[in-house]
């Protein structure tokens, strides 16, 4: 890789980047209960970025709808250098949003409004996606090349899950399993699942 990716040695570190004053001081409150640490807490886009820089957080939580920078634009520039995994804020989802998102290396979403109950979740979600992320490193030369290799394991663990009804973590091991047993790189095995799913 162009930059070798950072490991945080603190997992509890937590960047914020929310335009919305009291929904900044709420979702602050919420991340302290969970034990993280807030290490900034920033009111737009271009802030949230040279945050990041700064205070180098084991975790990004940001709106997508900021301004002077969006969500997504924030994340690309935040995880461009030094990826970090970035859960977005969003009123609401939609497919091109999630496509844009994964892109830009965000690997969970919250839909507002945000509470502690589903906060915790999609902390979870997101550095577990994280952690497969950083494996590919492995069989991949550079960042761009990992985040498309993601992008086709996303769509094969969601082919998986719905054919074989499980987890996300257990379709992710099956697909690590067949890398293994047939000696390919996850890539291939993603798009041989997305293949044979065009066929049925």
């Amino acid at each position: 890789m162009a930059k070798e990716i950072k490991q945080h040695q603190n997992g509890k570190t937590v960047l914020i980047a929310e335009d919305h004053a009291q929904t900044r001081k709420c979702l602050k409150g919420h991340l302290e209960a969970l034990g993280y640490v807030v290490v900034g807490a920033a009111s737009n886009g271009e802030e949230a970025v040279s945050l990041a820089e700064e205070h180098m957080p084991s975790l990004v939580i940001m709106d997508v709808k900021m301004p002077k920078m969006d969500g997504i634009e924030a994340a690309y520039e935040i995880t461009k250098e030094n990826p970090v995994p970035v859960i977005l804020v969003t009123g609401v989802s939609t497919d091109e949003l999630a496509n844009k998102a994964v892109e830009a290396g965000v690997f969970a979403y919250l839909v507002k409004p945000i509470t502690k109950k589903h906060l915790e979740p999609a902390i979870k979600v997101a550095l577990a996606r994280f952690e497969q992320f950083l494996g590919l490193k492995d069989e991949v030369k550079d960042l761009k090349q990992a985040i498309e290799t993601r992008k086709l394991i996303e769509r094969a663990k969601g082919i998986v899950m719905k054919r074989c009804n499980i987890s996300e973590e257990e379709a992710f091991k099956l697909l690590q399993s067949h890398s293994q047993k047939e000696n390919k790189k996850m890539h291939e095995i993603a798009e041989s699942v997305i293949s044979a799913s065009k066929l049925m």
